[in-house]
């Protein structure tokens, strides 16, 4: 009886075949080291610029409430005709502020309620 090889030999070669997919499938740990060696890389440059625009956008937005608290005193002065006589008259008025009374977007505090001689929030307490 002829054997037959080629059953066997069939069988060998998939065999192979498949134990060099085995090999191929997942990453070797150096691959996967260099990947979170590159994440970390960039987390580092990206992190620090995110935060500080975080600062510098609340530095701006307590200049635009400084510059909006005195546009409104002028409008108190051009629908009354007079100065209020201080911050405070303006800042709980409905009218000027429906949104209640303006808060520094950095410390969070409110904004001084004595005015200058020009009618003015005092920026220099809060120089961000």
């Amino acid at each position: 009886m002829p054997t037959n090889n080629n059953g066997t030999e069939e069988l060998i070669v998939q065999l192979r075949k498949d134990n060099e997919m085995r090999k191929r499938r997942g990453f070797t740990l150096v691959e996967l080291m260099i990947v979170v060696l590159i994440l970390g890389a960039l987390a580092a440059i990206a992190i620090p610029r995110i935060l500080g625009g975080a600062a510098t956008a609340k530095a701006n937005g307590c200049k635009t409430n400084i510059d909006l608290i005195n546009s409104q005193i002028e409008l108190y002065y051009a629908n009354t005709g007079g100065w209020p006589a201080d911050l405070e008259v303006v800042t709980k008025d409905t009218d000027y502020f429906p949104d209640g009374e303006p808060v520094c977007p950095v410390s969070g505090a409110v904004y001084p309620k004595a005015l200058t001689a020009d009618h003015r929030v005092d920026a220099s307490g809060h120089a961000h």
